[in-house]
């Protein structure tokens, strides 16, 4: 019999979540790419699509990047210069960045201090004040913003287009529902060391089909007819075969992940970020509101509107920078055991 990997494997050592047993898998996929002629635009993608818009019961168009998805989700909100664009400063730069090279007016909302995430108040404040054509929430730390269902229902109220940011919440969910389809759009990351990892690559998540035929125009010069004006932000086919493997793993991943919490983490860390009832977190990180001797950091320690040298008040945000830290937990699972049929 197998060993419990749950007590036995060491999921505090770094380790990016490819799992092993998938490796002969992989080099077949990546043979039939080669068999097949056809390194980019092919069946791979859309096999890799097919995956990720299943899981999310909604389209998906697969990108060479998180920016190239959120950059199409912008553009088809005709976002474009002096806009108001809402955004959480709690995030990574790119998510600020986006709307900044199209010439938006990027403004910055508060978080809350119990998920990280923009609160429905900081929301409801700032579309009274700015009256932005596009939103930003970010799904922080692998877990969904506690107030997604409200903070869209007043997007949607107000005619503010909404953009999930996904790119933590691979495998979350909110009573069965996936991240990235209360708004109109949700983009996720598969940078290197993200739950579902590709090396680089993102994925765009829709349930709006004149959006998804123009993200597929947009990450590919506008072609056939260039009528919209994208450039090439695709993913070619041995990327996209690294994501088919992966999203195959992904609720054995998040289990696994979610198992170790509770049976090793949860008892030595009552500081811990605590989701409500119904959410199931992706543990992209596993959050404490506690400094930690050994630890990977914080979500994010330089807020972005500190990094761009802006003086919006903040409080939480700033209050959040530096009173978490991360303690460690990858998927690390015992490669003794067989793989799934």
């Amino acid at each position: 019999m197998a060993s419990d990997p749950a007590t036995t494997a060491d999921h505090t050592r770094f380790a990016i979540g490819f799992d092993e047993r998938d490796r002969a898998r992989l080099h077949e996929l990546w043979d039939g790419v080669l068999d097949s002629q056809q390194w980019s635009e092919g069946a791979m993608v859309r096999r890799f699509e097919d995956l990720w818009g299943g899981r999310h019961d909604a389209g998906a168009v697969a990108f060479g990047s998180w920016s190239g998805g959120a950059l199409a989700a912008l553009e088809f909100a005709g976002v474009g210069p002096g806009d108001v664009v809402l955004c959480p400063s709690n995030t990574f730069m790119a998510t600020p960045l986006a709307a900044l090279h199209l010439g938006a007016d990027v403004r910055f909302v508060d978080c809350g201090r119990d998920d990280l995430c923009g609160t429905l108040a900081e929301y409801e404040r700032a579309i009274a004040h700015h009256r932005p054509k596009a939103a930003f929430l970010v799904h922080i730390g692998g877990h969904i913003a506690f107030e997604v269902e409200a903070i869209a229902a007043l997007c949607r109220a107000s005619g503010v287009f909404l953009i999930e940011d996904c790119a933590h919440a691979h495998g979350a969910s909110l009573h069965g529902r996936a991240p990235g389809t209360w708004g109109d759009a949700g983009v996720y990351s598969f940078y290197a060391t993200k739950t579902v990892s590709t090396g680089e690559g993102g994925m765009l998540v829709s349930r709006r089909p004149e959006l998804l035929e123009f993200a597929t125009a947009f990450r590919n010069y506008g072609k056939p007819d260039h009528r919209v004006q994208g450039l090439n932000f695709r993913m070619s086919e041995f990327t996209a075969a690294i994501g088919v493997v992966q999203a195959e793993r992904l609720d054995e991943i998040v289990a696994r992940k979610n198992a170790v919490a509770r049976a090793e983490l949860d008892p030595v860390h009552p500081s811990r970020l605590r989701l409500p009832d119904g959410m199931v977190s992706g543990l992209y990180k596993y959050i404490v509101f506690a400094p930690l001797e050994r630890s990977t950091g914080r979500v994010y320690d330089q807020p972005c509107h500190r990094l761009l040298g802006r003086h919006e008040d903040l409080p939480n945000t700033d209050w959040v920078a530096v009173s978490h830290s991360c303690a460690p937990l990858y998927y690390r699972p015992e490669l003794s055991e067989d793989p799934p049929r």
